[in-house]
């Protein structure tokens, strides 16, 4: 079963054709002026779940992750901070690994930052200018956007909707107010580094076409990044390799839709934003990747202290029935295949319909726990355990949580108290705690007992 994401140049659903049986992917990362926000993680789970899905599928995977290091609003922050640009750079890195690796998110295959592919760069803007589209004004240098017939075609737009008011750098070195910066010079101050134009630094958008084809080549299989930014740093980077090379960028598109807060982007810039290292501190890192995968990586999504609680209440509910699951079969099996998996997975990676599998998975374990069916047990466990692996979640198994017959026993005893001492309201707050995590408590004429739902 071939694995197709929908593509947003084609506007269609697509499916990924690797030569040599290797998928080649950029994702777009961090520009790293501040501290990584939860926002800057969606991407992130999603695209270690995407890779952890194709390797499951016999594909390797190359995943070329940026860290934007230097521009504007690094050297601005570093100013406003009082302390070197390449320290606050660094110092954002290093959280930012910090907290993928909390989170479970493999590192990836290249992880290039833009200062240390300066000569790419610069030989880059050399060819975009040898081939008639980009000028050199002032000591910067500044894609001719016009020269470029095909610009637009990521987005949709076209220049006269753009000269109507789109994002626009004002300057008045450039020939066109939609041209943009592929080079700029150094100002007073500004950290640079040399070129045929001068002292100067690369522009944002640049840096990504330069590394994605020093590591990747051509038509690589799939470009990811935000929602936000399909225009205009996505439709730059295609105009600006294509338009040195006369070769195509690349094959696909994958966008990740925002996570909001109180209905608005996060973002860096304004502070609007939970950060994420908060986040990881508060919940257990699994609880994350649940709120993220439970909804379409398509689709906007509003963070809410009420929706990470919901998300830690469905990871508890797995994590119990895993911990009962091991009491009657031993240590853990794995299944090979899960064909309902690989099919929703395979259509355009939809993650939600999957996380149904995983709870249908945890329903008929529990019934089979209930039953005594060890083989509809086992069934149920190792395909669950795939599923897992898959998504990318890490079941902790502490010995607190491995002996559950014995939590439940005193779950059981101190009701029984409860209700012997006539503290019935405390006794029906306790049953309904636990229903929250996918256990049922009955009262019989044998006595009370803990059954799974």
């Amino acid at each position: 079963m071939q694995v197709e994401v929908y593509d947003t140049l084609s506007r269609r659903k697509k499916a990924l054709e690797p030569r040599d049986n290797m998928v080649r992917i950029y994702h777009c990362g961090m520009t790293v002026q501040s501290r990584p926000h939860v926002g800057h993680l969606r991407g992130y789970i999603v695209m270690d779940a995407l890779r952890r899905f194709l390797r499951f599928k016999g594909y390797d995977v190359k995943l070329v992750q940026n860290i934007t290091d230097i521009d504007d609003k690094v050297i601005e922050k570093s100013r406003a901070e009082g302390i070197d640009w390449r320290m606050l750079a660094e110092r954002n890195t290093e959280e930012l690994l910090r907290v993928t690796d909390a989170l479970n998110i493999e590192r990836p295959t290249v992880m290039p930052r833009a200062t240390q592919h300066i000569e790419e760069i610069v030989d880059l803007v050399a060819k975009i200018i040898e081939k008639g589209h980009a000028y050199e004004s002032a000591g910067d240098v500044y894609f001719d956007v016009r020269s470029y017939p095909k610009y637009g075609k990521l987005s949709g737009k076209n220049i006269d909707d753009l000269e109507s008011g789109a994002r626009i750098e004002p300057s008045e070195n450039k020939r066109d107010p939609l041209d943009f910066a592929v080079w700029k010079a150094a100002k007073p101050g500004e950290p640079y580094w040399y070129s045929p134009w001068g002292k100067g630094r690369p522009g944002w958008h640049i840096e990504c076409s330069a590394m994605s084809a020093h590591y990747l080549g051509s038509e690589f299989d799939l470009h990811a990044g935000g929602e936000d930014l399909v225009f205009p740093h996505h439709e730059n980077e295609i105009a600006q390799y294509e338009a040195a090379t006369g070769k195509g960028f690349a094959k696909a598109w994958m966008h990740v839709e925002m996570l909001n807060l109180r209905g608005e982007k996060m973002s860096k810039s304004t502070g609007h934003l939970v950060v994420a290292s908060d986040v990881i501190e508060a919940y257990d890192p699994n609880a994350l990747r649940m709120f993220t995968l439970r909804v379409h990586y398509r689709a906007q999504t509003e963070y809410s202290l009420e929706g990470m609680d919901e998300a830690r209440s469905a990871w508890e509910r797995i994590t119990i029935f895993l911990s009962a699951a091991q009491q009657v079969l031993g240590e853990p099996a794995l299944a090979t295949e899960y064909p309902k998996l690989d099919a929703v997975l395979s259509d355009d990676f939809n993650t939600p319909k999957a996380m149904g599998l995983v709870f249908d998975l945890v329903h008929q374990g529990n019934e089979a726990l209930a039953s005594g069916d060890k083989d509809k047990l086992a069934e149920a466990t190792a395909k669950l355990n795939l599923a897992l692996q898959i998504l990318g979640f890490k079941p902790r198994r502490e010995e607190g949580v491995r002996d559950v017959k014995t939590l439940l026993d005193l779950l059981v005893r101190f009701r029984s108290e409860l209700r012997a001492a006539k503290e019935f309201e405390w006794a029906d707050k306790l049953r309904e705690m636990v229903q929250e995590s996918g256990l049922v408590i009955e009262d019989t004429k044998e006595g009370t007992r803990i059954r799974f739902k």
